[in-house]
C-alpha cells in the first residue's frame, strides 16, 4: 500500500504587534492517544471530552476500529466501546499512522503479544523513523517482526501462542519505549517489569491505574523506577477530561514573550510534573510566566497560565531536563534566538529521531534566518539578539525546510512574529497532525503569519 503525501504549502510570518487574548488549547497530544486506546481495550464504556483531533490521534482511532473497538463521536464527546483486555481482532488491512510515532510504537506493543499478524505502516517521515528500540523488547517477549532494514516501517508483527513477561531495562529515556513494553504486558499472563534510570512522562502508568490495572511504582534513591503490571486484569471504561497540551501551549507561550507588549492567558493546561521543563526553562530565563489556580483533574495537574512579554537571558539548561521537554527545544531555540547572551542546551541525542533530525533541522533554520548558533552531536548554542536585529529571512529564497516536521514549521512561525525581517517555512500543512487550530489562534491573538 502506498501511502501518498500531502503538497508542501508555503506559509510566512512578519513582525507583529502585540500578542494578547484568553485561549483555550487543544487537548494533550499524549493524553489523547492513550485515551482512545485504554478506552478501546476497556470494558464498557469511556467517554472523552477535549480529545485532540488532530491527524495523529485520529489515526490512533482509527487503528482501534480495525481491531474491534467502537468510536462515535456525539457533540463534544467521544464515545468508545471496549473489547476488552486481550479481546482484540485482527485487523483486516495494515494499519496506517501516517505521521503518528506515539501512536504507532504504543499500538506495536498493544497488538504484539497477540496471535495473530499486524501490519503497521505510515508517511515517508514516520517510515525513517527508527523502530527497533520498540521491536527489542517485544522480540525479548516471543513476538515474531518482518521489517525493512534498520527496523523501520512497513513493520510485520505476529504474536507467539504463549507471550512471556519480561523484565525489560530502557536503555534511554523514552517514555513511548517503556509505555510499549507495558502495553504489551496487559495482554501476557504474569508481571512485566520496567525499569528507567531516569524518570519521563508517566500518562501511561497513571491511565493504566485508572482504568483498574494491577500496577505498581518503585522509586530507588537515585530517581530510577521500576514498573510492575500484572498481566490479562480487567479494564473498566473512565471518563476523561483531556487537558490541554504543553507542547502545543509552548507556541503562543513563546510568541507572547519575544513580541513586545503581549499578555496572553492561556487555560487549563496540563502540568505533570515530567512536562513542565520549558516554562522551568523559560523562567529560568526570566520569563514572566505566572501559574495561576494549580488544580487536579483525573490524576493529572492542570493550571491556566498568564504569559507576558519579557526580557530573556540566555541560559545552560540542564541535560536532565530534556525528558520532560524533549518535544520543545525547537521553539526554546527560537526564544533564545531573543534572548541576551548565549543559551546552551544539552543531552539533546534523542532530538535527531524525531519526526526529523530535529536538531540539524533547527540549527539551518536558525542559520537560514540569521542566529548565531552552535550544533554539536548533542548540543546546541544559541546566541541571541534581544531586538531581532538582522534576524528572519533577507531573501525570499532564505526559507527553512520543515522536513515534514509540525514543530519544525510552528517554531519558526512564532519566530517571524518578532525578528526584523520575514520568516518562510517550506510547509504548513504538516502542523494539522499535532495542532489544526495553530493558524487560526495565532492569528487570533494578533499574529502576522500569512498562508
Amino acid at each position: 500500500m502506498v501511502h501518498t503525501e500531502t503538497p508542501l504549502s508555503p506559509a510566512y510570518s512578519c513582525k507583529s504587534q502585540a500578542i494578547t487574548g484568553d485561549i483555550r488549547i487543544p487537548g494533550d497530544k499524549s493524553i489523547s492517544h492513550r485515551s482512545l486506546m485504554f478506552g478501546g481495550i476497556a470494558s464498557g464504556e469511556t467517554r472523552i471530552t477535549g480529545l485532540l483531533e488532530g491527524e495523529d490521534v485520529i489515526n490512533t482511532g482509527k487503528a482501534m476500529s480495525a481491531m474491534g473497538a467502537s468510536i462515535r463521536k456525539e457533540g463534544d464527546t467521544w464515545i468508545i466501546r471496549g473489547v476488552g483486555n486481550g479481546c482484540l481482532l485482527a485487523p483486516e488491512r495494515p494499519l496506517d499512522f501516517g505521521n503518528a510515532g506515539t501512536g504507532c510504537r504504543l499500538t506495536m506493543g498493544l497488538v504484539g503479544p497477540y496471535d495473530f499478524t499486524t501490519t503497521f505502516i505510515g508517511d515517508a517521515s514516520l517510515s525513517r523513523r527508527p523502530m527497533g528500540r520498540v521491536l527489542e523488547p517485544l522480540r525479548q517477549m516471543g513476538v515474531q517482526v518482518e521489517c525493512e532494514a534498520g527496523d523501520r516501517l512497513p513493520v510485520k508483527l505476529r504474536g507467539p501462542r504463549a507471550p512471556a513477561p519480561i523484565s525489560y531495562r530502557v536503555p534511554m529515556a523514552s517514555a513511548q519505549v517503556k509505555s510499549a513494553v507495558l502495553l504489551a504486558g496487559l495482554s501476557t499472563p504474569g508481571v512485566t517489569s520496567v525499569i528507567e534510570p531516569v524518570m519521563t512522562r508517566d500518562h501511561t502508568e497513571r491511565m493504566l491505574k485508572g482504568f483498574g490495572a494491577n500496577l505498581e511504582v518503585e522509586t530507588d534513591a537515585d530517581g530510577g523506577r521500576t514498573i510492575r503490571l500484572e498481566g490479562r486484569g480487567t479494564l473498566v471504561g473512565q471518563t476523561i477530561d483531556v487537558p490541554g497540551d504543553p507542547s502545543s501551549t509552548a507556541f503562543p507561550l513563546v510568541a507572547a514573550l519575544i513580541v513586545p507588549g503581549s499578555d496572553v492567558m492561556i487555560r487549563n493546561i496540563l502540568m505533570n510534573p515530567t512536562r513542565t521543563g520549558l516554562i522551568l526553562t523559560l523562567q529560568d530565563m526570566g520569563a514572566d510566566i505566572e501559574i495561576i489556580d494549580p488544580r487536579e483533574a483525573g490524576g493529572e495537574d492542570v493550571a491556566d497560565l498568564r504569559v507576558r512579554s519579557s526580557s530573556l537571558k540566555g541560559v545552560t539548561v540542564p541535560a536532565d531536563r530534556a525528558p520532560s521537554m524533549i518535544d520543545e527545544y525547537p521553539v526554546l531555540a527560537v526564544a533564545a534566538s531573543f534572548a541576551e547572551g548565549e543559551t546552551m542546551m544539552t543531552g539533546l541525542e534523542e532530538l535527531r529521531v524525531k519526526e526529523s533530525d530535529r536538531l540539524a533541522a533547527v540549527a539551518r533554520g536558525l542559520e537560514t534566518n540569521g542566529v548565531d548558533c552552535t550544533e554539536g552531536e548533542d548540543w546546541l548554542v544559541v546566541r541571541g539578539r534581544p531586538d531581532g536585529k538582522g534576524l528572519g529571512a533577507k531573501s525570499p529564497d532564505a526559507v527553512v525546510k520543515t522536513w515534514l516536521d509540525h514543530r519544525i514549521a510552528m517554531s519558526f512561525l512564532v519566530m517571524g512574529l518578532a525578528s526584523e525581517h520575514p520568516v518562510r517555512v517550506d510547509d504548513a500543512a504538516i502542523i494539522a497532525t499535532s495542532f489544526p487550530e495553530f493558524m487560526e489562534m495565532m492569528i487570533g491573538l494578533g499574529a502576522n503569519i500569512v498562508q
